[in-house]
């Protein structure tokens, strides 16, 4: 079991409060759980007080034991209920706080509203940009465990070419790597910041199917099973002659890396593989353009020109009246987190140290959908890849 080390969370944790400072934030608490193992190392219910000086406070509700043998943070408490933080804050020696940062992206309005009667003297402000804008910087530490996670992807991809064929269903198929990837340690859950935003392990599609679209605010949609959960691979039998695709998400200590991949089975169609090696130059004209200080949003302008100047106006993203407008999104515990290469995004530019994917697709209803997805690193001004399974397009014998 890999436990964040100290340093690590004293590295975030301080990055935090710098930005802390320049908002005039007092505190920010933070309760859910992709921040809390972000900055605590583990994710027992409570509360993380992270002050703008001094040592973070994490009172822990359930289980405070697991908590102090799994996070590297020297103060760890019990505590009952919200009604005990001004409490255990005064025994602490923390000031009451004025100004409060909290994950309003994410919080449950009956949290928002306990947290007001806690503090009925405090302003309150979102914290979340601040805690994206630390997330969003990968350090050494952490680029280690993503690329293991880039390492089980390939082994996925490689166990896709074992166990495609002919008659198995998109599910079958979806299973069949699921327990790869849960063999290789996947802890079987893709985490989204998102609200309503679900995702289990991959999106695996063939031939019409990977047309359809659906709620998810993803390029490719699919099925599903059934209404509950309409997205995913569905029940159909994959058949010769069409697209494959394999969308997924590897996983590795609680970071993430995401990877896509076309097969097919005795031929690939021709309009699809021309939109496949068109969308191949749509990403190496991102890696040339995605430098230090550019814009995300003129990264995402960039590409998509290119895509419309190829003849895909209508099919890049999405089918025509369910196109998304994002080509790329940063990567690490959650699967949605900054950078966004994403429409209206010009007031953020790109930093060395940010992980992001990048998935340039075209989807053509009624025959399919082809495109790729790597999982990138911008270091030292170069955009590195992560991901390393072939990009060629895999045919199989028929």
């Amino acid at each position: 079991m890999r436990l964040t080390p100290a340093s690590e969370l004293a590295q975030r944790c301080k990055k935090l409060q710098q930005y802390m400072t320049q908002e005039g934030l007092d505190a920010v608490i933070i309760a859910q759980n992709a921040d809390l193992f972000y900055f605590s190392g583990t994710i027992q219910s409570g509360n993380l007080y992270i002050p703008a000086q001094g040592e973070p406070l994490y009172m822990v509700r359930k289980d405070h034991g697991r908590a102090r043998r799994e996070s590297a943070l020297q103060e760890i408490i019990p505590f009952g209920s919200m009604r005990d933080i001004p409490a255990r804050l005064a025994e602490y020696g923390y000031p009451t706080p004025g100004r409060i940062g909290l994950e309003l992206d994410v919080l449950p309005v009956n949290f928002y509203e306990r947290f007001r009667k806690t503090f009925p003297g405090a302003a309150f402000t979102d914290a979340t940009p601040l805690i994206r804008r630390v997330r969003m910087i990968k350090s050494p530490y952490e680029l280690e465990i993503m690329r293991a996670a880039a390492n089980q992807q390939d082994a996925i991809f490689q166990r896709a070419k074992e166990v495609i064929r002919e008659g198995i269903s998109e599910l079958e198929l979806a299973a069949e790597l699921e327990c790869c990837a849960r063999k290789l340690g996947h802890q079987g859950l893709i985490r989204m910041r998102g609200f309503n935003s679900e995702l289990f392990y991959a999106h695996i599609f063939s031939g019409p199917d990977s047309a359809i679209p659906a709620y998810a605010d993803t390029p490719l949609g699919g099925p599903g099973l059934n209404p509950s959960f309409g997205q995913g691979p569905g029940h159909k039998a994959i058949s010769r002659d069409e697209a494959i695709i394999v969308d997924f998400g590897a996983c590795a200590d609680g970071y993430l890396s995401d990877q896509t991949r076309v097969f097919a089975i005795n031929s690939l169609p021709a309009r699809l593989r021309k939109g496949y090696d068109d969308m191949r130059k749509v990403q190496e004209r991102m890696m040339a353009i995605a430098t230090p200080g550019v814009p995300w949003g003129a990264v995402y302008g960039e590409c998509l020109s290119l895509a419309i100047e190829m003849g895909y106006a209508d099919s890049f993203m999405g089918a025509a009246g369910s196109q998304v407008s994002f080509i790329g999104h940063g990567v690490g515990i959650e699967i949605d987190e900054y950078p966004f290469i994403a429409r209206g995004f010009d007031d953020m530019a790109m930093e060395n140290g940010m992980v992001f994917a990048f998935e340039p697709k075209v989807v053509f209803p009624g025959q399919g959908a082809v495109g790729i997805e790597n999982t990138f690193h911008l270091d030292q001004g170069v955009v590195k890849q992560l991901t390393c399974s072939s990009e060629e397009p895999v045919i199989l014998a028929g």
